[in-house]
């Protein structure tokens, strides 16, 4: 589990036949083989690991459903490791699992992002969505065009390649966990329970 606060900007060293390796120094400082590591919030987990370097393999569905497989050499990336028990949860929570890609359509600071229709409805204002690995309050909503909107801060553009996205970039989205389980629950009808609590 994540919290959406970028630890550090990496840099993708390699990236060919389903492996990646990622230059990093902080996300490194206590990582072990095993361990999960978010990079543009895609949660992925270390295999190997040298000094200033780690890499890690790439599933076909991970290539498929975010943009991951669409990174060069070269390129920044967002990176986060998991939460401990003793942290501050100063974001969100984040699973590390990418719902979907979602296109630039108006840099920052106020980011606009255009998203799988199918997603919209977990979207609402003054919510939480993660954007490459980025805790962000939705700020407004439209329906009408499938995008919404975020305000970063200077901060946030400075530490994270949001501030770098332009129109027509691709960016992970992942949506708050929460709310598809009140939908799950809301919708269920496999078992149908009664008044009394009581499946039929």
């Amino acid at each position: 589990m994540f919290t959406g606060i970028v630890e550090e900007l990496g840099q993708i060293d390699a990236i060919a036949g389903g492996r990646i390796r990622i230059a990093a120094r902080k996300v490194l400082d206590d990582a072990h083989i095993g361990d999960s590591i978010a990079v543009d919030g895609v949660c992925i987990t270390v295999v190997a690991q040298g000094e200033g370097w780690w890499e890690a393999d790439l599933s076909g569905e991970t290539l498929r459903r975010t943009t991951l497989g669409r990174r060069r050499v070269h390129d920044a990336v967002n990176l986060e490791r998991p939460v401990r028990v003793q942290d501050r949860l100063g974001g969100h929570i984040v699973q590390g699992h990418v719902d979907g890609v979602g296109e630039v359509v108006q840099p920052a600071p106020d980011l606009a992002v255009r998203m799988p229709h199918e997603l919209m409805r977990y979207v609402v204002e003054k919510g939480s969505i993660t954007v490459d690995g980025v805790s962000l309050t939705a700020v407004d909503v439209r329906d009408d065009d499938d995008t919404f909107t975020v305000a970063l801060i200077p901060h946030t553009c400075e530490v994270t390649t949001l501030g770098r996205r332009r129109p027509g970039d691709r960016v992970n989205l992942e949506v708050d966990v929460t709310v598809k389980y009140v939908e799950r629950l809301l919708g269920w009808n496999g078992g149908q329970a009664t008044e009394n609590g009581d499946a039929r």
